[in-house]
């Protein structure tokens, strides 16, 4: 990920305006999972991920895509695209983005309780994060039928 500091001033401005501009989110009703050991563990990305076989994401999409927890990487397909993103460390590993294999060598190692049957990927850099709280209330509710206890968000 680029640095402000790096960008042209004219781009660095601009974006730390869009920043400020960002409505703020104040905290969300909290809620205690089982202890890790214990838990089921999901991932939710906004890098634009999806298996070959969906459609890509377009600019502005505020839909995600399930991504099921027995993918391999060479099905996995990152669309988030922006002049500020660099996309060479998730062709290096992939797991950057989506550290599935941690999570996978997490649960062999017994420190969670398993893996989710789906994980869930958003595009990222929108502007506006109140626009997915639709669809954030939706995977929520997917992920508890899933019996999903914990979101390991990563924000791209």
């Amino acid at each position: 990920m680029v640095r402000l500091s790096d960008l042209h001033p004219v781009e660095s401005e601009h974006l730390r305006k869009r920043a400020e501009a960002m409505p703020a989110i104040g905290p969300g009703k909290w809620i205690s999972p089982p202890a890790l050991d214990q838990a089921t563990v999901a991932i939710v990305s906004t890098a634009g991920l999806h298996r070959r076989i969906d459609p890509p994401f377009a600019v502005g999409s505020l839909d995600y895509r399930i991504i099921p927890g027995d993918i391999q990487f060479d099905d996995l397909v990152l669309s988030h695209i922006s002049a500020n993103f660099d996309r060479s460390a998730f062709g290096q590993n992939p797991n950057i983005v989506f550290p599935i294999d941690r999570l996978r060598e997490l649960a062999s190692a017994g420190e969670i309780g398993g893996v989710a049957r789906w994980h869930y990927s958003f595009m990222g850099a929108m502007p506006d994060p109140s626009q997915f709280e639709e669809t954030g209330e939706e995977i929520g509710r997917l992920m508890a039928q899933d019996g999903v206890d914990v979101a390991f968000l990563i924000p791209i």
